[in-house]
This record gives structure tokens, sequence and C-alpha cells, in this order.
């Protein structure tokens, strides 16, 4: 009788995209994505640039007051915007 090792097909994809390297730029596309679902439309309305450099996630605000209130919940933020992603992508976020 031969065992086989069954694995599930999320346990083979994530190896996959682990490696070809596509498993952390996939995630960061996912974070920034998530970045107006979580912020709302209001805000997303104001936001012009989003990209990721060093576990820093970078957001262009057009609206500096807005900028001043984000700039306020930043931890929160972070910590909401990996908790969606179900890892740690960034570490902070620079509003600019």
């Amino acid at each position: 009788m031969f065992r086989r090792k069954v694995e599930s097909i999320d346990d083979v994809l994530r190896l996959a995209l682990r490696k070809d390297g596509l498993e952390t730029p996939l995630q960061q596309r996912h974070l920034i994505h998530e970045w107006g679902i979580i912020t709302g439309p209001i805000v997303e309305n104001y936001t012009t640039n989003l990209f990721i450099r060093n576990q820093i996630l970078f957001v262009k605000l057009l609206n500096p007051a807005l900028r001043a209130d984000l700039a306020m919940m930043k931890s929160a933020l972070v910590k909401k915007l990996n908790d969606k992603v179900g890892r740690r992508v960034i570490v902070d976020i620079h509003f600019y």
C-alpha cells in the first residue's frame, strides 16, 4: 500500500509563489488594494499615489488636514492593513 503526502492547494500555491519570489509582491499588491477599503471612499478620493518600499507604505494625499489626521492614526492603520493581508507586510506609513 502506498502512502502519499497530501498537501492542500493553498500550501502548494504558497510554496510555488515563495520559490519564485512572488509571494511578497503579491501580498504588497493586496495591501495596496485594501487601502481604499479600510480607509473608505473619502480618503481614497484624496489619495493619488501608493507604493511600498522597504516595508514602508508611502501615501500621497492631496489634503493636508486629512494627512495630519491619518498621521495620528498611523499605528492603527498599519495594524488593520497587516491584519487584512494576514502577514506583516509593512511596519510604517509615510504620508506626503
